[in-house]
């Protein structure tokens, strides 16, 4: 059944107001559940301002879907091949390994390169709590688990 799902499907790019795009995707997941309609997933690629993208059985779906939506401006004439939205997927990462008291360096954002002591791991927002080893006060700083990088554990300096 899924391979005859995958064979209908199409992707449509919806043009929509540029910072409006979540309120658009609300909108529109709204009416294809009041309306019963064939649009299976509804994406907003980050850092692609101004479209989301619609996986319909058929371009009229797609349209009855966006149809009456503030800040929607309409479905492009021409559908939009998967290959082109690829690089815009990212792989979610395996499990984190992140512990409390872990040592590790941030790998992204103005504070990259820093060493920092890990003091709580959130897993369900994927947060952690820093504080950084450098500083001269002890300042929490709330970071996405994807921006550190374990350099070493507690554990394994209490076993040197």
């Amino acid at each position: 059944m899924d391979e005859a799902v995958q064979q209908t499907t199409h992707i449509f790019a919806l043009r929509t107001t540029a910072n409006r795009e979540d309120q658009v995707m609300d909108f529109v997941t709204s009416n294809v559940k009041k309306k019963k309609l064939a649009v299976y997933s509804v994406i907003f690629p980050h850092g692609m301002r101004g479209y989301i993208f619609l996986e319909a059985g058929s371009r009229s779906d797609a349209e009855m879907a966006a149809q009456g939506v503030p800040y929607a401006k309409g479905v492009l004439p021409k559908e939009v091949q998967m290959k082109e939205l690829e690089h815009t997927f990212e792989q979610a990462p395996a499990e984190m390994n992140i512990q409390k008291n872990d040592i590790a360096e941030i790998i992204s954002g103005t504070l990259k390169r820093e060493q920092c002591k890990v003091q709580r791991v959130d897993t369900v927002k994927g947060e952690v709590v820093v504080v950084l080893l450098d500083a001269a006060v002890p300042i929490p700083i709330t970071l996405k688990m994807d921006a550190i990088r374990v350099i070493r554990r507690e554990s394994e300096e209490e076993n040197k």
